[in-house]
């Protein structure tokens, strides 16, 4: 068995949902949460087939404009040999606007709210390192956060890039998020996409296991585990960790 065998941390992690007590407070890594948050994280991504690998150093933060107008922004950069040599230098910055029109609690008692917005995605043109898709993109979405009676956030999005520039690229993908508040104001967070490459007719599916808790009252440190399961996947499985400064 791999050390990141993907069934079996999935597995675990849907054990642990089950049997932990519950907070109420939002969390920074649902990306519909009404917070203000600066994330410094490293990833480290390998394909075990072709032996190439990729770090990814980013900041990944946003800030409330206004009760229903969130920013979210992130900035990339990318170590990888995926070329045959080492290279280095940025691949992206991200601009996220987040518009909230509703939220409210259905007769279950469920809370929900509705957002929906666009990504503009900034690519530093550096495909001849291995880095980035060589296109710069716009990515509108539409999603939905629900927060159970139970404690568990669950967060259902849909969103399509497409290049506005360079290369072409169009992507239309699914994705669907849970989060578990813990004790002891930990957390676990699974996250799955499931993009449809319109260009290259692949599903390169990848998931993503978090777990974290906030060391001080506006200091968090997480762990990330990540796994790709689809067609023409970037890699196979992935480790990460991040450090989140909340405001």
């Amino acid at each position: 068995m791999k050390l990141f065998d993907p069934l079996r941390l999935t597995l675990i992690a849907l054990l642990a949902l089950t049997q932990f007590q519950v907070q109420a407070d939002e969390n920074a890594s649902n990306p519909l949460a009404a917070v203000t948050n600066t994330d410094l994280r490293l990833q480290y991504m390998k394909n075990d087939d072709s032996g190439a690998h990729l770090n990814d150093t980013f900041v990944d933060g946003a800030f409330m404009a206004s009760p229903k107008l969130k920013i979210k922004y992130e900035l990339h950069y990318w170590e990888t040999n995926l070329t045959g040599r080492s290279e280095h230098d940025w691949e992206s910055a991200r601009l996220k606007t987040i518009y909230f029109p509703k939220e409210g609690v259905f007769e279950s008692g469920t809370t929900f709210r509705v957002a929906t917005g666009v990504d503009y995605i900034h690519d530093f043109d550096n495909t001849d390192k291995g880095i980035g898709v060589g296109a710069d993109q716009l990515a509108p979405f539409i999603g939905l956060a629900m927060g159970l009676k139970s404690g568990l956030s669950v967060i259902p999005l849909l969103q399509h890039f497409e290049s506005i520039s360079g290369n072409d690229f169009s992507v239309t993908s699914a994705r669907i998020i849970a989060i578990k508040p813990l004790r002891d104001r930990r957390w676990l967070k699974l996250d799955f996409k499931l993009p449809y490459d319109w260009e290259n007719d692949a599903v390169p599916a990848e998931g993503e296991i978090q777990f974290g808790g906030n060391v001080l009252d506006n200091l968090g440190l997480y762990f990330d585990s990540k796994f790709g399961i689809g067609s023409d996947r970037q890699y196979d499985w992935g480790v990460g960790v991040g450090l989140r400064f909340s405001y």
